[in-house]
């Protein structure tokens, strides 16, 4: 089983981490490719195409032109990536038996790399797959991308028991994979929902977090089946099976904690 995530627009480069190893992402060429193009764009352009100030385009600009400086630091992605998933799923008190497992069963769907282990060395960047970047054809990033990322996927499932795709990413990224070329490989989604008031809703900050909290749920305990996955109980959610349906995981909370 894979298990799928979005990367994150905030970034953190400064914590301090306890691992050395890194990986090199494995679509390089198609990362330069796009940092050729975005290199060409001034600030301006910038904040128009990501839709952000011009405080936000300036520093992303200039990481853009630094990109290829060698002064640049680099980060593991699973640490460098910030934001409300990522401070769930808290790698930093991971022990080198989770990381390992997490190196192969974990991917982050990124706009710039297409695809990324959580050991692959990234440097600060700012580009969400839905960006329409003039330079590639229809100026459309899931073109760009999509094909490549299925690829990869496929070629890692085809080496696992489980051939599963367990898909904690956003719409925006997990549409980065056509579904009609993964042959037998299932994919289920998951969401997760709160009672209000008698109904269960999906809150989206509370989301983010159980998705987080469910990605180290699987790496600390060595997740690699589905229904192993049910038994998910962190911070009061349980799988509701009364809602949920093949291929709709649906996981709820009674009260908010």
């Amino acid at each position: 089983m894979i298990t799928i995530i979005s990367s994150a627009k905030s970034l953190d480069f400064e914590k301090e981490i306890f691992i050395d190893e890194s990986t090199e992402p494995v679509f390089m060429n198609e990362v330069r490719e796009l940092v050729d193009i975005i290199k060409n764009y001034n600030e301006e352009e910038i904040a128009k195409i990501m839709k952000i100030s011009n405080k936000l385009s300036k520093v992303n600009y200039n990481r853009f032109q630094c990109f290829y400086d060698q002064q640049v630091n680099t980060r593991q992605a699973i640490f460098g990536f910030s934001g409300e998933v990522y401070r769930a799923i808290n790698p930093f008190e991971y022990d080198r038996s989770n990381i390992e497992f997490a190196q192969k069963h974990i991917r982050i769907l990124s706009g710039l790399f297409g695809i990324l282990r959580p050991l692959d060395n990234i440097k600060e960047y700012r580009l969400e797959m839905a960006t329409k970047l003039r330079g590639i054809p229809e100026e459309d990033l899931y073109k760009f991308w999509t094909k490549k990322i299925t690829q990869n996927i496929v070629q890692d499932l085809n080496l696992k028991e489980d051939k599963t795709i367990l898909n904690l990413a956003s719409l925006e990224y997990s549409k980065s994979i056509d579904k009609s070329e993964l042959g037998t490989i299932n994919v289920y989604d998951v969401e997760f929902k709160e009672n209000i008031e008698g109904k269960y809703k999906i809150i989206g900050t509370y989301a983010k977090r159980a998705r987080g909290l469910m990605v180290t749920y699987i790496v600390k305990n060595n997740i690699d089946n589905i229904e192993d996955l049910k038994n998910f109980k962190e911070e009061g959610y349980c799988y509701n099976k009364e809602i949920s349906s093949n291929p709709k995981l649906v996981f709820t909370r009674e009260k908010i904690l």
